[in-house]
């Protein structure tokens, strides 16, 4: 395995390393599930490191690069079992792509995961405030004015996806849910718009048109409810560019995965998924390429460790 740098705890590894290589030296059917969120192809420079895929010079670079990833993370999957991929369509510009519009990156993901041999399981849409995307992105088609001046240049804001794919063959470990998992709360999980995601319970989401519950964000998935913004609290501290929501998170691993089970994120940031994964009971593992990344997740995964070890004074 080419690491540069990695770190153990009793319930996690994390190495500082180039997923597509390190990934080789994984066991073959040894992940319950993998989630992460990739580079969204060149939106995002997180490094000068020529093996980072977030420094490509276009999609197609990108996806020549991820193809590469795709059958390494089927081979160690165990049979029967998911991969969820967190992503967005993305927009295209004038100077970058000579036309202003969408590019489908959802498609590309989900087109390149069944060329690969997965098989395309399920998707969730995730709702974002439009007005929350205005203010930070200033977008053209989001304003407001534009409706005044010509709103055939108007558009909609862009939701999150979570996009599943499932290996091939049937799961030796099924995944069996009790009374940890109402019908209440299956129906909100089988919504294909996850509308708002609360954290008063860590699942409470309420549907499209519905009552808020005490503690909902009836707006739409708390942007804050971030690793960074509860971990990050030191100036120097590493900060994400493109965060995964750990509400998000929480319900992708207690929905398809058993407690003991071992999580994989090849795009590990800071630690996001081993932090949900760790607090509910089940290992990760991880690899980052960006060393300040990979130094404040290991900062997380150890905390989140430490903390869950200490003595409760009620139990």
């Amino acid at each position: 395995m080419s690491v540069i740098d990695q770190a153990q705890g009793h319930n996690f590894a994390i190495y500082n390393a180039d997923c597509v290589e390190a990934i080789r030296d994984m066991p073959d059917s040894s992940i319950g599930l993998s989630v992460f969120s990739p580079p969204f192809a060149s939106l995002y420079t997180y490094s000068d490191d020529d093996r980072d895929m977030g420094n490509c010079a276009d999609g197609d670079e990108f996806a020549e690069h991820f193809r590469f990833l795709i059958p390494e993370i089927l081979r160690v999957t165990k049979p029967g079992r998911l991969c969820a991929v967190h992503c967005m369509n993305l927009t295209t510009t004038i100077g970058r792509d000579g036309v202003i519009g969408l590019r489908d990156f959802r498609g590309e993901i989900i087109r390149a995961f069944v060329e690969l041999g997965w098989v395309y399981h399920s998707e969730v849409c995730v709702w974002k405030d439009p007005v929350q995307a205005m203010q930070r992105t200033k977008a053209l088609g989001l304003l407001h004015k534009t409706i005044r001046t010509d709103s055939s240049q108007s558009r909609q804001g862009l939701p999150d996806y979570v996009v599943v794919f499932r290996k091939p063959g049937k799961n030796p470990e099924p995944i069996a849910h009790g009374e940890d998992f109402p019908v209440a709360m299956w129906q909100r999980y089988a919504s294909p718009i996850w509308a708002s995601i609360g954290d008063n319970d860590g699942y409470g989401m309420r549907l499209m048109g519905a009552e808020p519950t005490p503690g909902d964000d009836s707006s739409g998935i708390n942007p804050g409810d971030t690793l960074q913004h509860r971990s990050a609290r030191e100036h120097d501290d590493e900060r994400h560019i493109c965060p995964l929501q750990l509400d998000v998170t929480r319900r992708c691993v207690k929905l398809w995965s058993n407690p003991g089970d071992v999580v994989l994120s090849p795009f590990a940031g800071i630690g996001s998924e081993g932090h949900v994964a760790i607090q509910m009971g089940r290992k990760f593992i991880g690899f980052e390429l960006k060393p300040s990344y990979y130094r404040q997740a290991v900062a997380n995964l150890t905390a989140i460790e430490s903390a869950l070890s200490q003595p409760r004074l009620f139990g």
